[in-house]
């Protein structure tokens, strides 16, 4: 095992040396095994270790068995310790996401790169769980290796290679019980679907792996191909290869407020290129319309948000942006583009950009004209980016982050989290 994670950090550059790498640990063998893994390459790849925990206090005195777990394996090595907790309700998405997102905003307020236990067998059943959903070429890739700042150095490590580890180290590990039911798909998968195609072929997991990866470099190069060929010219898109074509239209939606486009939007706006309509419209998710004038695709603008006070604390529901803003009283501080912990002065209000406003970020104060510039949002969807407010100025901008200068150094605070509905 040390040897197929040494050679796949090196291979993708996960960790560099000076890197600042901070281990996300649950307790479990996956993890535990990554955790003891990077604790004996420290000074081989020459980076900085600590580790994180995050209790999502879902299983009662067995997520408590957890922490107290990882804080004295964490101690026995002289490993530092992050630990963050926090109440998890199920979203929209369900109990699974509503954790996952929860754990990753606690990761974000780490510093360095963030390491996950991701194995060869977690990307075996994703890209299983993709095929059952429906997936194209990006869904077979499976989990990246590196995604910003988390990075995952036991995509090529099976699960018995974890086991075969642990047992030649003495390693003891936790058992989440959740693991154990068939309640979420993942978890069937990996009870009733995995044993019986492992059963035809024991190295499933490594040739699913190969396969992924394999498959991620391809879609790369298309993407790079339809980034050179963009255009929204519909005779230009009519004569494309399908690959690409639907690629700039899917990237299309992205850079115009469709923040994760599937396949039937992408055929929405597709169909109106081969319309024998000149002019057609195609109303997407977040209030985007796409329109055909002759010739060329555009997005048609809109108009400004009306000002909305906020319910502070309870909840705001924005159905116009298919958004959801919660607050309530903080109990730690974390700050990513979709939750913001902050210091406020009276109301909270959201609304529009309007001119003069400005930011403080870690880069400097920026004017939102600029910043809104600055990362590529179209004319046309920048009176829709929702803006907090109180009676001192901007407090936050969703989907780029908080005002230095509002976020708190220690509690009590008010926490917003804005999630799509």
């Amino acid at each position: 095992m040390l040897n197929k994670l040494t050679a796949f950090v090196r291979r993708y550059e996960l960790i560099v040396p000076g890197d600042e790498v901070v281990c996300a640990i649950s307790g479990g063998a996956d993890s535990v095994a990554l955790l003891f893994t990077l604790y004996l390459l420290q000074q081989k790849l020459q980076f900085h270790l600590s580790a994180a925990h995050f209790n999502h206090q879902l299983r009662g005195a067995e997520s408590d068995r957890d922490e107290d777990f990882v804080r004295t394996l964490c101690d026995r090595y002289d490993i530092p310790l992050h630990v963050g907790t926090a109440p998890v309700k199920p979203g929209k998405k369900g109990l699974e996401a509503a954790a996952r997102e929860a754990r990753y905003a606690f990761f974000d307020t780490l510093p360095g790169k963030i390491a996950t236990a991701h194995t060869a067998d977690d990307n075996a059943e994703t890209v299983l769980m993709h095929l059952v959903r429906g997936t194209g070429l990006k869904g077979l890739g499976g989990i990246t290796p590196q995604t910003k700042k988390l990075i995952r150095p036991m995509l090529t490590v099976t699960r018995q290679d974890v086991l075969d580890f642990l047992q030649e180290y003495c390693l003891q590990y936790v058992t989440d019980s959740s693991n154990t039911t068939d309640d979420f798909l993942r978890n069937r998968l990996r009870h009733h679907v995995m044993p019986l195609l492992t059963a035809e072929n024991p190295r499933l997991a490594e040739n699913l792996t190969t396969m992924a990866l394999s498959l991620r470099q391809d879609e790369a190069y298309l993407q790079q191909a339809a980034a050179r060929a963009s255009t929204l010219e519909v005779e230009a898109l009519r004569q494309m290869e399908p690959a690409l074509r639907s690629r700039i239209l899917e990237n299309f939606l992205k850079e115009n407020g469709v923040r994760e486009p599937e396949y039937r939007h992408i055929s929405m706006v597709q169909n109106l290129v081969f319309s024998s309509k000149p002019s057609a419209r195609a109303e997407l998710p977040g209030g985007v319309t796409v329109e055909r004038c002759y010739g060329t695709l555009r997005v048609m603008p809109q108009g400004q948000l009306q000002p909305v006070k906020l319910q502070c604390p309870g909840e705001t529901v924005l159905p116009q942006l298919g958004l959801k803003i919660t607050c309530c009283p903080a109990q730690q501080i974390i700050n990513t583009d979709t939750v913001f912990t902050l210091q406020i002065s009276g109301d909270v209000w959201l609304r529009s950009r309007q001119t003069g406003d400005s930011i403080h970020l870690s880069g400097g104060s920026k004017t939102l004209k600029k910043l809104f510039i600055d990362r590529k949002i179209p004319a046309s969807q920048r009176s829709l980016v929702p803006v907090l407010t109180d009676g001192e100025g901007v407090l936050a901008v969703y989907g780029i982050g908080a005002d230095q200068k509002r976020i708190p150094m220690e509690l009590p605070a008010m926490q917003f989290v804005i999630t799509e509905i």
